[in-house]
């Protein structure tokens, strides 16, 4: 594992695990308040932690040339995850809008 040294292994590793707990975290506040668009705010972080992984994974076999398509997944992911975390935070948004605002955007949009 000559690739990375020992501090940059730390932050990569420290950061894949931040992010599972991060997923958890909003899950469970999701359960807490009980607003859904949370659970689906967590779920849509699933593709950047996929995409960490895989730059993980190949990183750990020396970024070797069979796993290369590791790379490709890697950046699907993370274009996939860039795309769901904007559509969840949207949707998270709208969930907390109040009933008030709602009409009166409507309102002033006529």
């Amino acid at each position: 594992m000559h690739v990375l040294s020992i501090p940059t292994w730390i932050i990569h590793v420290s950061s894949v695990i931040e992010w599972a707990i991060a997923i958890w975290l909003i899950w469970s506040y999701g359960e807490a308040v009980g607003n859904r668009a949370w659970y689906a705010f967590s779920l849509a972080m699933l593709p950047a932690l996929i995409s960490a992984m895989c730059a993980c994974t190949w990183h750990f076999f020396d970024n070797a040339q069979s796993l290369e398509w590791l790379v490709t997944l890697q950046a699907s992911m993370t274009l996939i995850g860039n795309f769901t975390l904007l559509a969840a935070g949207w949707l998270l948004w709208r969930s907390t809008r109040s009933p008030v605002t709602r009409s009166h955007s409507k309102i002033s949009s006529k």
